[in-house]
């Protein structure tokens, strides 16, 4: 792994990604992570807590002159998705994420990056190491269980910071300063399903949508992207009409990334093969021809099993079901009317799978408006309730409200120009961040939050363009010695 790595600058930065990449390090499942952080900062003889949450926080005093310089707390999220392309032999519990070099960026052998938000945590990491300017206190702030609930900023504890000024390493565009953020809320639905035997004449085979590019369902959520799910379920609903019967659907992975693979256990009959055939493969060319531009690589494609289930959804069921995922909101309710561009309300159709007795539906909805999350919601809720579902809702967070007259926004702006000779793009993001949560617990938080260009995050095709590390790193160091010299605006 290290040669992938080799000759990049800054070194540390680098260095720290690629162990952190050697880490198994799953939404719920950061221990070892957190262990690792802590034993840097031990390493560095720096003062470190953790929480019994998970999260970390390590102190760095003022260099010598900048005692007086307001604190900042540099945060970042040590939990990734954990997504791999279907035939790779990948376990993210045990196994390292495999870096390889494409070209100017980094990316993944077959499953996730992680530069969300590795890359992060390693700019805080190298950042602990070595701070090659003056600069006021420093907090390296390191949370767990971001990416499916925001948890370990939900359980920050009120001492846990002593800094008020916080600049968040999560954010995804280079150039970019990110000042606000939606709020969200997860829904999920359990519908009661019954089976009855497989009729003899039938025969097993596997329908499955694959391909596609997904991506993150609050930042790509307006791009268009086919849903895997979505479009398996109109195939479905068409061979249904021509006999086909259910047994299974799985789609999906996690309730922040649009589905990219789904599939379903089907049973034809036997006269009705050869006329199914032929509507798959009329199905799969309008897919074709609907995403060429968006995924490309779609396909849909009927495969013959030779052995599996031996019972089928009884048809009303199935009928309900298959009507459920129709009506069921996905893609962009509405955008923002002040600022060009922002998705302002959204729901993700984001993952089905089929138990013993049971469909499990699970969805995400954000907005930057607390009245209209609430509607998004409501409205997932009634499509469920059609059916006679059980609705379950995650714990939700804020939206975080823009500032435009924060200090150090005005900071990182002039900056920004004095290195680059141009102007920073300032916005909100369709996206959940920690800073709405950090923003509600430690009251007088100014906050910022910004990143190196990331490319296709929570899918096997994510890449982080190496010069854009170097630039943000250049940066962030610069906005910290401004800080610490007392010049901030």
């Amino acid at each position: 792994m290290n040669n992938v790595i080799d000759g990049l600058t800054p070194e540390p930065l680098w260095r720290y990604f690629a162990e952190l990449s050697a880490i198994p390090r799953g939404s719920k499942h950061e221990e070892k992570a957190s262990a690792y952080v802590a034993g840097v900062a031990t390493r560095l003889g720096l003062e470190s807590q953790t929480d019994a949450c998970g999260n970390v926080v390590v102190r760095k005093t003022a260099a010598t002159g900048c005692e007086g310089a307001p604190g900042i707390v540099i945060q970042g999220h040590l939990d990734m998705v954990c997504e791999k392309n279907d035939g790779t032999v990948h376990d993210f519990d045990r196994d390292p994420i495999v870096l390889r070099r494409q070209g100017n960026a980094i990316a993944a052998t077959g499953t996730t990056l992680g530069a969300d938000d590795g890359i992060g945590v390693a700019i805080g990491l190298a950042l602990m190491e070595n701070c090659p300017v003056a600069h006021g206190p420093l907090e390296f702030l390191f949370t767990v269980d971001e990416e499916t609930g925001l948890t370990g900023a939900n359980n920050l504890g009120a001492g846990f910071l002593q800094s008020r000024i916080l600049i968040n390493l999560d954010s995804e565009e280079e150039g970019v300063l990110c000042v606000g953020c939606a709020g969200g809320m997860d829904t999920r639905g359990v519908v009661p399903v019954a089976f009855e035997p497989l009729p003899a004449d039938h025969r097993l085979f596997l329908l499955k949508t694959s391909g596609l590019r997904g991506g993150h369902s609050g930042l790509d959520i307006h791009r268009g992207r086919g849903n895997a799910i979505k479009l398996l379920n109109r195939a479905l609903r068409d061979l249904a009409a021509g006999g086909a019967r259910l047994i299974a659907i799985e789609g999906g992975n996690k309730r922040n990334a649009i589905p990219r693979e789904a599939s379903a256990i089907i049973a034809l009959p036997e006269t009705s093969i050869g006329k199914v055939e032929q509507k798959v493969k009329n199905c799969a060319a309008l897919y074709k021809a609907e995403f060429a531009v968006t995924d490309p690589g779609i396909e849909l494609t009927l495969e013959k099993l030779q052995s599996g289930k031996k019972s089928v959804i009884r048809q009303a069921h199935a009928a309900a079901l298959m009507n459920l995922l129709s009506v069921m909101p996905h893609g962009v309710v509405a955008m923002n009317g002040a600022i060009p561009g922002l998705v302002e309300t959204s729901a993700n159709l984001a993952r089905v799978s089929t138990t013993e007795d049971a469909l499990v539906v699970e969805t995400s909805q954000r907005s930057m408006v607390e009245s209209e999350k609430a509607d998004i919601v409501a409205t997932v809720c009634a499509a469920f309730g059609l059916i006679g579902a059980s609705v379950s809702h995650g714990d939700g967070y804020s939206a975080w409200r823009p500032d435009l007259t924060s200090p150090i926004l005005k900071t990182a702006q002039a900056v920004y120009r004095r290195k680059f000779g141009k102007d920073p793009v300032v916005k909100a993001i369709h996206a959940g961040l920690e800073c709405g949560i950090i923003g509600d617990k430690f009251l007088g938080m100014d906050m910022l939050s910004m990143g190196p260009t990331l490319e296709m995050v929570h899918s096997p095709a994510e890449r982080v363009p190496i010069d854009s590390v170097e630039r943000v790193w250049e940066f962030l160091v610069a906005v910290i010695e401004t800080v610490g010299k007392g010049k901030i605006d």
